[in-house]
């Protein structure tokens, strides 16, 4: 994607099989969002093939929007649409959509059917993003930041839509969030982009194998606290525990987060 002469994304070369929750994680400025429009088919890439569900994004038959659900970053719709009669008329243009009832209760909108989208907080409002989203019962569903907003339980509970989403329904979904640990939750894979390129996609073991990132094992010796980072944190303590001729005082092992590998990936980046 070139905007005048700059370059916003470069190549990005990615492979998203069916039934696969993929996370694109990147800090701001990254591409995510115009990356998730192109295969919308909102915005026109400059160069490049593209294929979702078979059709190209730029060109799409008559019912390829039907296959598809879509949560922006930020929508507004007219302040005064009740939520149940909003979910009971974008009903009227799917060919199979789920119950506008079921949908409500899905997201936990059941009791505020009745009011108008303009009364309903941040996290409702998303909620209410969600439930268009997944009204057409969708093959694929992007998702662009959907849990802003959200508080804990509202968070857990639309992680366990995504899971049921996936897991039940096959349904494929791409989501980009600023959340390492829902990231780590929902994915199965995970792509870092970072400058508008792909640096590294993989589940969390691969990124943090690609960048040799090591485990760090902990125990107390002699009454002294003690640490040692390891790349075979298994063999570490296997060794330890032979030394030490018995079981291991306080021991820990810490492996790498998402969140450990996805900062030190952006560090190098930095320093390149």
């Amino acid at each position: 994607m070139r905007y005048g002469s700059r370059d916003t994304l470069h190549g990005v070369d990615l492979d998203i099989p069916r039934g696969e929750v993929l996370a694109l994680l990147g800090p701001n400025g990254a591409g995510k969002t115009t990356t998730i429009e192109i295969l919308e088919g909102f915005r026109r890439r400059s160069g490049g093939e593209v294929s979702v569900l078979g059709c190209d994004p730029d060109r799409p038959d008559g019912d390829w929007r039907g296959r598809i659900g879509i949560v922006m970053q930020s929508w507004r719709d007219h302040p005064r649409w009740r939520v149940g009669e909003l979910i009971e008329h974008f009903a009227r243009y799917h060919a199979d959509p789920r119950d506008p009832a079921e949908v409500l209760r899905l997201v936990g909108l059941e009791e505020h059917a009745r009011q108008s989208s303009a009364q309903l907080s941040g996290g409702q409002r998303r909620r209410l993003d969600v439930a268009l989203g997944i009204l057409g019962r969708p093959e694929l569903l992007f998702l662009d930041e959907p849990t802003t907003g959200f508080d804990p339980v509202a968070r857990r509970e639309f992680h366990q839509l995504v899971e049921r989403l996936s897991q039940e329904e096959g349904m494929t979904v791409l989501l980009t969030t600023h959340d390492l640990a829902e990231a780590e939750r929902l994915a199965d894979r995970i792509a870092i982009l970072i400058r508008g390129r792909l640096a590294a996609c993989g589940t969390t073991a691969e990124l943090a194998e690609s960048i040799r990132a090591q485990a760090e094992v902990r125990w107390l010796e002699d009454g002294v606290p003690r640490s040692e980072p390891t790349a075979d944190p298994s063999g570490f303590v296997w060794s330890l525990h032979n030394r030490l001729g018995g079981p291991i005082p306080g021991l820990e092992v810490h492996r790498p987060t998402l969140e450990d590998t996805y900062l030190r990936m952006i560090h190098q980046e930095d320093t390149q």
